[in-house]
């Protein structure tokens, strides 16, 4: 079985990590393969929406793998097989693509956590927009700890995500927080049980679908391209990226649909 599935399913794309054997952790297939399906997803206009989750009900992800994707970056170690190489040979490019820092890629990701996230499994779950989490997972970056740092873009992320001081003493501690904490600070937006994780990440997906492809784009363009801008330049950027949504067909379609009492159907046109 690959370290990464990879499904399509009526507009959905559906992304596991496959290795709840180690935890989910990252290997360089995993991340390989991961890089290349955040680009079809980019590239494929029938998809709308995605879901990244992980196999099994103990770990979302663990980060890298100590035993085989750390030793190759330290030289350790040198490539075993077509994976290891994909990876050294283009590196900065698939780990940037990988964790989507950066990589434009504005379709909305809906994050189903089922287990604990630490490490680069949390600084992953930064580049998601809707974040289901069980009640049993729990959250940390722990490189601190070991002597390096969270370099996956938590440094960044982290403090526009959640409140400062929040921030820094999960950045600077790596000690772990549970569900309830993470949902408490606005880190995730729902805890359910573990049987709901999915179920309710495919409830959020399939409502995303029904939105316009175009909007929600623009939507997440915009939010990602100001933040931290002058309000000056932000509103510019706000009002170039409106403009051709408002005179898309979607955008005719919307309204329409709703006088007419109906379902609109959007094509992203």
């Amino acid at each position: 079985m690959p370290d990464l599935l990879y499904e399509k399913r009526d507009g959905i794309a559906i992304l596991t990590f496959n290795r709840p054997e180690k935890r989910n952790a990252f290997s360089p297939e995993l991340l390989v393969r991961l890089a290349d399906a955040w680009v079809d997803f980019r590239d494929d206009d029938s998809l709308r929406v995605a879901i990244l989750t992980g196999a099994g009900d103990i770990a979302f992800c663990a980060g890298g793998d100590l035993g085989r994707l750390i030793p190759l970056f330290t030289g350790a170690r040198q490539p075993e097989d077509e994976w290891d190489q994909r990876l050294m040979d283009g590196l900065g490019s698939v780990m940037s693509t990988a964790l989507l820092r950066p990589f434009e890629l504005y379709k909305p990701i809906i994050a189903a956590v089922n287990g604990f996230a630490l490490a680069g499994g949390s600084e992953i779950l930064q580049s998601t927009d809707i974040r289901v989490a069980s009640s049993t997972s729990s959250f940390g970056l722990s490189e601190s700890q070991r002597g390096i740092v969270p370099g996956g873009g938590s440094m960044v992320r982290l403090p526009r995500q959640v409140p400062y001081c929040k921030a820094m003493e999960i950045l600077l501690t790596g000690d772990r927080i549970p569900a309830e904490e993470a949902h408490r600070i606005g880190f995730v937006n729902e805890v359910v049980p573990p049987e709901r994780v999915m179920p309710r990440a495919l409830e959020f997906a399939e409502r995303l679908v029904k939105n316009a492809p175009l909007a929600l784009r623009a939507i997440k363009e915009t939010v990602i391209r100001t933040s931290g801008l002058e309000l000056e330049d932000a509103y510019r950027i706000e009002h170039e990226l409106s403009g051709p949504v408002s005179r898309s067909k979607d955008a005719r379609e919307g309204p329409r649909a709703f006088m007419e009492k109906r379902e609109p159907v959007f094509t992203g046109e």
